[in-house]
């Protein structure tokens, strides 16, 4: 394999979804979510990406199957119009191009299904046991209604990883969205940040539920 691809299972019968992203990085907060709102929507897995530039790794399951890193997203078979996406790793932090061509390839594939938002879930590093959840958004209409649902707006610093590269580079394409994110102490899974997260995410969920 010399450059990364995208398997399909199946197509999901969703209409201009909403892609929600949630990752490994700080905390692990972004997977956590992801996992709960897999879970609680029954989403199925539709699609895989792999890349070269993952970690020279496999995924050992419980029975002693191992497969290599990948990009996973979901769909639920009903409800809500979302689109999950999650994974075991992401790029290696100091290979830029590898995160540019992977959050491309996503964005090109939410590009098919007419996806014309994006929340991104990741955690921020804090030196304060207080779980807050932060936001920042493509624009400031989006930034303060979810600081009206509950968040503070993070101003002034920077989000590493695809939970900021994705969102940029999906406003370069015209889409709309917002990366929320969970304060952590450490770089172990947090799941109290993560929980709290996830109350938030399902707020904003709310409006977007309908039958697809």
């Amino acid at each position: 394999m010399d450059r990364p691809y995208l398997r399909m299972l199946f197509r999901p019968q969703v209409k201009e979804p909403t892609l929600i992203t949630g990752l490994p990085g700080f905390g692990n907060i972004g997977k956590i979510v992801a996992n709960l709102l897999i879970k609680f929507s029954q989403a199925e897995l539709f699609a895989e990406l792999y890349s070269p530039s993952f970690p020279d790794i496999v995924i050992v399951d419980k029975g002693g199957v191992c497969r290599l890193p990948r990009y996973e997203f979901y769909a639920p078979k009903s409800g809500r119009n979302i689109i999950i996406l999650t994974g075991d790793v992401q790029p290696p932090l100091d290979d830029i191009p590898a995160h540019y061509e992977v959050c491309g390839m996503v964005l090109d594939l939410m590009d098919e299904f007419g996806c014309k938002y994006i929340i991104t879930i990741g955690g921020i590093p804090s030196s304060q046991p207080v779980k807050e959840v932060y936001v920042a958004a493509t624009k400031p209409e989006i930034a303060v209604d979810y600081m009206e649902k509950g968040a503070i707006i993070y101003g002034g610093g920077r989000i590493m990883g695809a939970s900021g590269l994705l969102l940029g580079l999906a406003k370069r394409r015209g889409m709309e969205g917002a990366c929320i994110l969970g304060s952590t102490m450490g770089l172990t899974a947090d799941r109290e940040s993560a929980f709290q997260v996830f109350k938030f995410l399902t707020k904003i969920l709310e409006p977007m539920q309908e039958e697809v």
